[in-house]
């Protein structure tokens, strides 16, 4: 067994759609990325990669490479999965935080769960999401003008 942790952050910035774990957020504000800036998944695919010593996802999806500008972060996650197959490891569990003071995450967490189980071909009980404030604190985070996610990602040789 082996184990990966992975993080990202975004600002947040009007003129974008906000999707964490693969799933729309009623905001009036939304992830600057490359792609569709889902600071979870990408938090995702660090932790898998990792795990499996494969890089990160800089590495598997660089920003210079105009294939994946405005790609839904869960193609890039069915794609990281299928490398960690590749290579003969098989995902045991996901667990992983987002932090963002608004929009409140509570409603939408198992609908990223389901998300993120369905993209790795995993049961919803092998995936945990949880969301946290950044208490009005921490710059950025806690002016809601940021979004940061942290993945634990735990696998096995298949």
């Amino acid at each position: 067994m082996r184990i990966g942790t992975g993080w990202d952050i975004h600002p947040l910035v009007e003129g974008r759609d906000l999707v964490l774990g693969g799933v729309y957020i009623e905001n009036d504000r939304g992830c600057l990325g490359h792609s569709d800036g889902d600071a979870l998944i990408h938090a995702v695919i660090d932790a898998m990669l990792g795990a499996a010593g494969l890089g990160d996802i800089g590495d598997m999806f660089p920003d210079t490479d105009e294939t994946f500008r405005g790609i839904s972060s869960v193609v890039l996650l069915r794609l990281a999965n299928d490398k960690l197959r590749e290579n003969d490891f098989d995902i045991v569990n996901v667990d992983c935080t987002v932090i963002i003071q608004s929009p409140k995450l509570g409603h939408y967490k198992d609908r990223m769960r389901e998300t993120i189980a369905e993209a790795l071909d995993l049961d919803v009980d092998s995936v945990n999401v949880k969301a946290k404030t950044a208490e009005h604190i921490m710059g950025e985070l806690g002016s809601s003008d940021a979004v940061m996610a942290q993945a634990a990602v735990l696998i096995e040789e298949a």
